[in-house]
């Protein structure tokens, strides 16, 4: 035992050392006791959280020869056989089935034949399938007969992560026990059990970051708390400390994430890669990266929305001021535009190969949108303003004198206007929109606009993705692929808006003969590539070149 991992080591052998499952615990026990247990058990949740734990403790407590009086316990170091060969995986009437690796309607059928003998020793013959959502379709259907109606003496315990693949018939048959994710707090305790079991010298702070990084899970806790034991095996005297466990992780200081964050708000581009650079050569794992600036980006609007976060445990003092100070210099929109990007980001590290490549554009995307709607916007609505003013007293004939008293009031509104622009630069860049309304006549004139104003998502979904039916001002009649973006619809409608002042119509049509520009543009390149290949010159090439294969040319003036 002293040479398992932790994991295995201290996994749960009765129900009250399951953790964070109180409720489901009561219950199941409750059934045993009173004698009402189901035909079969649907275990679900997360990995690590204790399904073929609560499995195998659900096949001990329905077995044990000391049930029958609930005041008898057979637990501690003194199990009695019958529940010391459960603990073993070696009891011949209790079979455990990796549904991952048996998946076929004969691996049913062969445990269906099992399922009509009695048992040989236990009470129950008790079947436990894990990962059941692996099996077949065909599997699941040679189930369901004996699932319903099985024999008094058989008990089915089924364990999955993912309930949403288990067919709606073998949910029906089940009574379903859904594991929760153990907090944080009852991790840091069981972690802070197990360190001083195992003599482990570890602070206060760094099972507190395990237990967060574990999202949940016992068995990832442990493990985790595993290797960090394992790295100061060597020097029993030294502390294991937080920033250590950071650096195992690949994970990287909040408050430098916090800092990185700040030189993004000020536009410092050059400061923020620096960091960056800084946090890579630690180790930092791209991942844990942009997750932990979501987790960020979730405390500053925390702070925007709610007040203070100072009663937050998983925040220290010296965050809490520097969120408090940093927030000034952020509001909604802002954190909702950088949410989008950060969860694209994480999407785009599955295609692009260069992780250290893929954050440095997505720190310099976060510093560009940042940037829009404030110096240079403000500058330029400050200079039109001010010429917008002048042209207002310069110019004019002032006739009467309603006109001249006019004057002051007239100041005054352009300087209110300029103090709103600086207060609220992205509202009133919207405004300004809204002002110099963009005339939008074809679809191709849509397309340019968006090119011009750089929304290039946009503008590939309207090149490839999306297949013009009708264009009237207004009114645009569109049908599309499965590809389109599912907010591709609002997002349009609301860039619209902002260019041309007006509100259009966008209805969508099945219309099979539509083509995308992009295959209309293909169409018309294989045209003329076609033409350009009954010519003499092509000819020519051909024969001189005949395992040469055309794909494009270019007419030169």
């Amino acid at each position: 035992m002293t040479n398992k991992i932790l994991a295995l080591k201290y996994r749960p052998q009765e129900f009250k050392d399951l953790i964070g499952q109180e409720v489901m615990v009561q219950t199941i026990t409750n059934a045993i006791k009173l004698g009402k247990t189901p035909n079969a058990y649907l275990l679900t949740g997360i990995r690590g959280v204790g399904k073929t734990t609560t499995a195998r403790l659900i096949a001990k407590a329905l077995n044990c020869p000391k049930n029958e009086d609930p005041k008898i316990l057979c637990s501690g170091e003194k199990f009695c056989p019958t529940c010391q060969e459960i603990i073993n995986s070696n009891h011949i009437d209790i079979l455990e089935m990796d549904a991952a690796s048996k998946t076929g309607i004969d691996d049913i059928r062969e445990l269906i034949e099992n399922s009509k003998y009695s048992p040989t020793s236990a009470k129950f013959k008790i079947f436990i399938i894990d990962e059941v959502h692996m099996l077949s379709k065909q599997a699941f259907n040679g189930l369901l007969k004996t699932l319903e109606e099985p024999p008094p003496s058989l008990k089915f315990i089924l364990a999955t992560t993912e309930v949403r693949k288990i067919p709606v018939t073998i949910l029906s048959r089940c009574q379903r026990f859904d594991l929760r994710r153990v907090s944080v707090d009852l991790l840091c305790e069981h972690l802070q059990k197990i360190a001083v079991k195992e003599k482990g010298n570890i602070s206060d702070d760094a099972i507190k970051l395990i237990a967060r990084t574990s999202e949940g899970s016992v068995r990832d806790s442990v493990s985790l708390l595993d290797r960090a034991l394992i790295s100061q095996s060597i020097n029993q005297n030294k502390k294991i400390t937080e920033p250590e466990v950071r650096q195992m992780l690949g994970l990287a200081d909040k408050s430098k994430i916090i800092s990185l964050f700040k030189e993004v708000l000020s536009g410092n581009e050059k400061d923020a890669l620096n960091l960056l650079s800084e946090l890579i050569n630690d180790g930092l794992d791209a991942k844990n990266f942009l997750n932990d600036i979501l987790e960020v980006l979730y405390l500053f609007s925390r702070r925007i929305s709610l007040g203070s976060i100072e009663k937050d445990m998983s925040v220290s003092e010296s965050e809490v001021e520097m969120i408090d100070k940093y927030s000034k210099n952020i509001d909604m929109q802002d954190i909702g535009l950088f949410w989008q990007l950060t969860v694209k980001t994480i999407e785009d590290l599955r295609v692009i190969g260069n992780e250290n490549l893929t954050l440095e554009m997505y720190l310099i995307q976060m510093t560009h949108l940042k940037n829009i709607g404030s110096k240079h916007e403000i500058s330029n609505l400050e200079s039109t303003n001010n010429q917008l003013s002048n042209e207002s007293l310069i110019g004019k004939k002032i006739d009467d004198k309603s006109s001249e008293a006019n004057i002051p009031n007239q100041i005054k509104n352009q300087l209110k206007n300029i103090n709103q622009i600086k207060a609220h630069p992205t509202k009133n860049l919207l405004r300004k929109n809204l002002d110099s309304k963009i005339d939008i006549t074809s679809f191709q004139d849509l397309i340019d606009q968006a090119n011009k104003e750089k929304e290039i998502e946009l503008k590939y979904d309207l090149e490839r993705n999306v297949k013009l039916v009708s264009f009237n001002k207004g009114k645009i009649d569109i049908s599309f692929n499965e590809k389109l973006n599912k907010n591709f619809i609002k997002n349009l409608s609301e860039k619209l808006l902002s260019w041309t002042g007006e509100r259009w119509i966008i209805s969508l049509s099945k219309n099979d003969n539509a083509k995308s520009i992009h295959e209309m543009n293909l169409e018309e390149k294989n045209s003329k590539i076609e033409e350009f290949k009954k010519t003499k010159i092509a000819q020519d090439i051909q024969r001189v070149f005949p395992d040469a294969k055309l794909i494009d040319f270019k007419e030169e003036d």
